[in-house]
């Protein structure tokens, strides 16, 4: 099977610590399986004679057995949990590094509650195989291989009626297993619904709660919960009907050993002892046939988890480095698009862009929402593949480099302002080694946060920069979140810096303080600001206006004015709409 094949890999690193809880399971077993043939020979030598000696000879005999046993039973244990639990470690990590390479597209197609499922569900049924499923079957194969022998020894006829049950047992097992793998994989499927549906409603809270939507909300998930448990219900059926079965038909085999042993033992073909013995083994040999009951339960599971652990894993980022891909020389800040076109899903959003960008200019994308300007802009750091060499950086295909040296070389502000639940200082220094400064000390958090306008809010702050800005930065307003991601992309001090309708959510006193900030940080490197206020893009170097995803018009402020086309309608509106505003 390909994904055990694969999932056997992760055994390499531990295998000398597998390999010794093998050991350990043989020495345990062996050692425990000395105790029936210690009881029946007690029972042999006792009955010929009872001595003081025999008296205390023969438990202490056993309690030093048994003694042993546990020892190897404690580091058997030790040595194959330890391990599944690392291995259980590696996989998460596996997962997490296969998650934060996928790009944008592979987000938006898979939900995150199904993810979070997988991470958290499937790997912990996955960890089963690892740890309990290796114990119990090598315990079972090694008292079968041990056991047998013993018993054939004691009596062939006997060992042959035991076995007369096996085939029922078999069925048994190869049907309720076949059936738990097929009704477990489609519950862990269902977990992510319920998975995603919890994480929906939580990260959606402020629009449940402003529509008053709590009560029906609770109901849609007592719904989910409801079928769910039903699921697991109907699960625990087949599950809980394999012990029962293994028992029974097990249990016709102890029937009809006992119907002829006893007789045997009475007419001396075999001893009171050996038919001891032979009860006690064949009590343990039951034990160990459930527990391969209980292993075939484990390996369904399992296996049902892996395969859906699996498709994450298998799946290869979209957007990676090219085997081409070799580091470059430091970026300098020169971008160009060259007849770029891009669509999805077979839908053009851009058509035909041609725009050359010198180092240090700051170029402005304005036009209708959904016209090209967030597209265009993720382009140059590859959140986003056009085809072809379509998208340059100082004169190279933008897939010729490292991902890590070109988007390293860019400060991106994205449209969606995204904060993390930690403090407003590490959130402001998530793309540097330290929370103070850069390496080469050429910014401070405190510096970034003065240029993005956010300083005076932040002495409002009880903590500072320390404070605690909750999960996506709830504690704080838009124009907040907005000026900390400026921050964030400004102290990195970027070649290329890329600001996503960065100031939408600020007023415009806020957003003139912030641009004349900027000034001063975009001289010597590239900017490219997409907005929709022309306020904040009229003293770009170069305003292109897109429309139905081309470039329709470009020039300065004043030239488009000039022209008196879409830009300038654009402008007039704005015009309108602040003088409306300021006779409210």
């Amino acid at each position: 099977m390909e994904e055990l094949r694969k999932f056997a890999a992760y055994f390499g690193p531990y295998k000398w610590h597998i390999s010794a809880g093998i050991f350990f399971i043989l020495a345990s077993m062996s050692f425990g399986l000395m105790v029936p043939y210690l009881v029946g020979m007690a029972v042999d030598d006792l009955a010929a004679g009872i001595t003081r000696e025999k008296v205390i000879f023969y438990p202490l005999m056993i309690l030093g057995v048994n003694f042993v046993s546990g020892i190897f039973l404690f580091w058997q244990r030790r040595l194959l949990i330890n391990a599944s639990r690392h291995i259980e470690y590696d996989m998460r990590q596996d997962f997490y590094g296969a998650l934060v390479r996928q790009p944008l597209e592979y987000f938006q197609n898979t939900r995150v509650g199904d993810l979070m499922a997988r991470a958290t569900n499937d790997l912990a049924a996955i960890r089963q195989i690892v740890g309990p499923m290796i114990l119990y079957s090598f315990q079972a194969v090694f008292a079968l291989a041990i056991t047998l022998p013993i018993l054939l020894n004691i009596s062939v006829k006997l060992t042959l009626l035991m076995l007369i049950p096996l085939p029922l047992v078999s069925i048994t097992v190869q049907y309720l297993g076949q059936q738990i793998h097929v009704r477990f994989e489609k519950i862990q499927e269902f977990f992510s619904d319920i998975t995603a549906r919890a994480q929906e409603n939580l990260s959606g809270v402020r629009v449940i709660r402003a529509f008053a939507r709590e009560g029906s909300e609770i109901r849609a998930f007592d719904g989910l919960n409801h079928e769910y448990a039903a699921r697991n219900i109907q699960l625990i059926k087949f599950a809980a009907a394999m012990r029962p079965l293994l028992f029974f038909f097990i249990g016709l085999g102890f029937v009809i050993i006992v119907a002829v042993g006893v007789p045997m033992a009475v007419e001396g073909e075999i001893t009171a002892g050996d038919f001891t013995a032979f009860i006690l083994y064949l009590q343990r040999m039951i034990w160990y046939l459930i527990a391969l009951g209980y292993v075939v339960n484990l390996y369904q599971r399992g296996t049902a988890s892996l395969k859906r652990f699996n498709t994450v894993l298998e799946t290869e980022p979209s957007i990676a480095d090219l085997p081409e891909a070799r580091p470059q020389p430091p970026i300098k800040g020169a971008v160009e698009f060259s007849g770029l076109t891009f669509g999805y899903n077979g839908k053009p959003v851009l058509k035909d862009i041609d725009l050359s960008i010198e180092p240090g200019q700051t170029i402005a994308l304005v036009g209708k929402t959904g016209s090209g300007k967030s597209t265009l802009l993720n382009m140059i750091p590859r959140l986003l593949d056009a085809d072809g060499d379509a998208v340059l950086v100082d004169n190279v295909p933008v897939k010729l480099f490292p991902l890590e040296q070109l988007r390293r070389a860019i400060g991106f502000v994205p449209q969606e302002t995204f904060l993390f639940s930690d403090t407003l200082a590490e959130n402001i220094a998530f793309g540097i080694n330290n929370t103070n400064t850069l390496s080469d000390g050429s910014m401070s958090v405190e510096k970034a946060a003065e240029i993005a306008g956010l300083a005076d809010d932040v002495k409002g702050f009880p903590n500072k920069y320390r404070q605690l800005v909750g999960e996506r930065g709830i504690s704080l307003s838009g124009g907040q979140k907005q000026r900390a991601a400026i921050a964030r992309a400004i102290i990195r001090d970027p070649r290329i810096l890329i600001l996503d309708d960065a100031l939408s959510a600020v007023d415009t006193y806020t957003e003139e303080t912030i641009l004349k900030n900027l000034r001063d940080v975009r001289l010597g490197r590239t900017t490219l600001i997409a907005a929709h206020r022309i306020s904040t893009v009229r003293d770009a170097d170069l305003i292109c206006f897109l429309e139905d995803g081309r470039i329709v018009e470009r020039g300065t402020h004043d030239e488009l004015l000039e022209q008196k086309g879409r830009y300038f309608e654009l402008y007039q509106r704005q015009l309108l709409e602040d003088e409306i505003v300021s006779t409210e």
